[in-house]
């Protein structure tokens, strides 16, 4: 691999960095998505920033030029999440949207579909979410059972879906249904563009134990979905749903990366300042602190490679798993670690205050390795597809 970059390369990240000095927010605190005491102040919040980074040319930047990116590499891409997470910019609210629904659009939407969806989901003006998993259809998508009748010029959708992030601040769904019922399982499903404001949706947050509502269970009562709302050709959607996942393990690998160093970062930070001296008695903690470190290298080196292949016209490819099996697994010891860092007081959860940091990181970290696909399914396609290896029994 090559490490060196290109002049031209160079001159957008100081160009990018030069415009993060002057617009990231300074009092935004460590806010991510929506945390418990999220109120409407905060998500207005999130959007006015994902509309500053569109205005100013950031959003979409290795999208087409026609569709409102920037038409630039990967390479250009990646420096956009390294220099986020290094100035510690709030994360964008359409991650969904911008990362996998976009991308599967430019892929296979109609040209309709493209003019319609992919500046609102640059913008942040249309937020989305994906309706894959059902209540027995997880790990094994293709047994889903949610219903789309054809009605002439509609689909009739029926159904439940469950862990559909962000579905309460969505107007926009992905969701994979059934379309034959006499196909093999993962031959008769077509994925459907869904306005969330349709008649018949009805939302229920889950509450996990960080407090927060990120998921929601999802209820379909003879939703009228158009028929030009049908994304690819119709009982192939599991090509185009492949297809998403691709996109979302490539381009979250990016963002994992960098944001797994900006926690060890902060780890590390937050060690020097609360017991400076423990860093250099402590060898079973300078061990810790040393795995931590080469394990977001390692990280960024995998997802390195995976760019390399990209780059050499390769399409997104099961590699992606890698990515995201890696920094799960890591991120979950390194919010281990810094909660028995803190000792007794690391039991303590203040929702009131910034408190609750890395308490917050140690509980929403458990569902890392659920999430995206399980770490079980993602090491049975890197055995598989990668490695090569027989099928398990």
């Amino acid at each position: 691999m090559d490490f060196h970059f290109t002049p031209a390369q160079d001159a957008f990240r100081q160009e990018l960095r030069t415009w993060l000095a002057a617009n990231v927010p300074q009092d935004h605190g460590p806010l991510r998505h929506l945390q418990p005491q999220a109120s409407a102040a905060d998500l207005t919040f999130l959007k006015d920033w994902q509309r500053t980074v569109f205005e100013g040319g950031w959003t979409g930047i290795s999208w087409p030029e026609e569709y409102g990116g920037r038409g630039a590499s990967l390479i250009e891409r990646m420096i956009f999440d390294e220099e986020m997470a290094s100035h510690k910019a709030p994360g964008l609210l359409n991650v969904l949207g911008l990362e996998i629904v976009g991308p599967t659009i430019i892929v296979y939407g109609t040209e309709a579909q493209k003019k319609k969806h992919l500046a609102p989901i640059l913008s942040g003006a249309d937020i989305w979410s994906q309706g894959y998993s059902e209540p027995n259809s997880g790990s094994d998508l293709g047994s889903l059972q949610t219903r789309a009748v054809d009605q002439g010029d509609h689909f009739l959708v029926n159904g439940q879906k469950v862990w559909t992030s962000l579905a309460r601040y969505a107007n926009w769904c992905l969701l994979l249904v059934r379309t034959d019922p006499d196909a093999p399982k993962h031959n008769g499903l077509s994925a459907l563009l869904v306005d969330m404001q349709s008649p018949g949706i009805t939302i229920k947050p889950l509450r996990t134990m960080t407090g927060e509502s990120e998921f929601n269970e999802v209820f379909f009562e003879n939703v009228q979905v158009p028929k030009a709302n049908l994304l690819g050709e119709i009982n192939q959607g599991w090509k185009v749903i492949i297809t998403s996942l691709m996109f979302e393990r490539q381009g979250l690998g990016f963002y994992f990366t960098f944001a797994q160093k900006r926690t060890y970062e902060d780890l590390r930070a937050w060690l020097c300042d609360s017991d400076p001296a423990s860093g250099r008695t402590d060898r079973r903690l300078r061990q810790k602190m040393a795995q931590a470190y080469i394990d977001c290298e390692v990280l960024k080196l995998n997802n390195y490679r995976a760019l390399t292949r990209l780059l050499r016209g390769n399409p997104a490819g099961p590699e992606g798993s890698i990515a995201k099996l890696h920094w799960a697994e890591t991120n979950q010891r390194m919010q281990d670690l810094a909660v028995a860092m803190q000792g007794a007081s690391g039991q303590l959860y203040d929702e009131a205050g910034a408190g609750n940091y890395w308490q917050y990181g140690f509980l929403r970290a458990r569902a890392n390795t659920i999430e995206g696909g399980t770490s079980e399914i993602l090491r049975n396609i890197i055995a598989e597809r990668v490695l090569q290896l027989p099928k398990g029994r």
